[in-house]
């Protein structure tokens, strides 16, 4: 691919990242440069709408038995590690996306209002568990399988591009313009860089990103439990978005189906053309969740989009632990600020029309 460098136009930084009221967000184009199921699947139900009441659950059936053709997550160092070959040995088969998120809406059903119908978008990501400060690397790689299907490019070939670009030194990765351009490089993709945070302007141009099942790589600060926080950059981290929650007065009128274990939940029907669904208001929160991956689990997570906006917009300071441990880290000029902050990556396939 022929370099144009004067194509590049990376986020400046801010001494307040909040845009003004209205004001549009630049979007730039990067070009490169220099576990077990849960016992009984009827005894945990979505909440149901309009307050229709839940069938009896049937009787307990016996445990089923052990999965078979199940692929394990794919864990980079297993091979030097016995402490994460126990841990996968008991983990037990990794269930598919669905099921897995399924399995979070059971736990989490709570959250939900129970007078909307939920809808659930979302691509099959495979888990990666990172080895070091690879995590922005290992989101890449869980978004190659989207966008070089079907199995993406080998980690080792992203952190040797990496290092040979001189964006990293420990695997680690501060700067989302060098990320695009190390996806354009390694993964033939296109690449955007989304500046002036996850809220208006740019949350609706995010959401319809992931409803048409493209990859969102996501810098954040991420709490002892992988949640979104607010730590000023202290707990950078990345994640990799491909599905998103929406809350929704009614379902449109084409295209979509009630899950038949969750009711109030529905989803597209495989290889049917079905109605874009509208969005819910920013002005009217916890409507929307995004579906989540991160190299620390090869579990899915659901985040509400306003914790994960705001984690992502306040990431301005390096650790200081990570300065005073004697090792090399690459930042972009600016530093954290410069490099995270109000920023996100929207990934698509070479030759995507969307």
């Amino acid at each position: 691919m022929p370099l144009n460098p004067e194509m590049i136009s990376p986020c400046a930084p801010q001494e307040s990242p909040v845009l003004p009221s209205g004001a549009p967000a630049p979007q730039t184009p990067i070009v490169p440069s220099p576990p077990p199921l849960p016992p009984n699947i009827s005894d945990l139900t979505f909440p149901l709408p309009n307050g229709l009441a839940a069938p009896a659950p049937p009787p307990p059936l016996p445990p089923p038995p052990p999965a078979r053709g199940v692929a394990p997550p794919h864990v980079f160092g297993l091979e030097k590690s016995q402490l994460l070959k126990e841990a996968l040995e008991k983990a037990g088969p990794v269930p598919g996306s669905k099921e897995d998120v399924k399995r979070l809406l059971r736990l989490q059903k709570d959250r939900f209002r129970s007078d909307l119908r939920w809808l659930l978008f979302c691509a099959d990501l495979p888990s990666l568990i990172q080895e070091g400060p690879q995590c922005g690397l290992v989101a890449l790689w869980m978004a190659g399988a989207l966008l070089v299907p079907p199995s993406g490019v080998p980690l080792e070939r992203l952190v040797q591009v990496a290092r040979d670009r001189g964006f990293t030194a420990q695997g680690e990765m501060f700067s989302v313009a060098d990320m695009g351009r190390l996806a354009q490089e390694v993964l033939g993709c296109q690449a955007e860089l989304l500046c002036g945070g996850l809220g208006p302007p740019n949350r609706d141009r995010v959401l319809q990103h992931l409803l048409a099942g493209h990859p969102l790589l996501i810098p954040y600060d991420e709490d002892f439990n992988h949640e979104p926080c607010q730590r000023r950059g202290h707990k950078a981290h990345w994640a990799v978005s491909a599905g998103v929650l929406l809350g929704v007065p009614r379902v449109p009128d084409f295209g979509y189906a009630e899950d038949p274990e969750l009711p109030g939940l529905f989803l597209p029907v495989p290889g049917v053309a079905h109605q874009p669904p509208p969005l819910p208001e920013d002005s009217n929160p916890g409507l929307v969740y995004l579906l989540a991956k991160q190299g620390k689990s090869w579990h899915y997570l659901l985040w509400d989009y306003e914790h994960v906006r705001e984690s992502n917009q306040q990431l301005t300071d390096f650790s200081p632990a990570r300065a005073a441990d004697g090792r090399t880290y690459v930042l972009p000029a600016g530093g954290v600020r410069a490099g995270l902050c109000g920023q996100a990556l929207l990934l698509t396939p070479q030759g995507s029309s969307h």
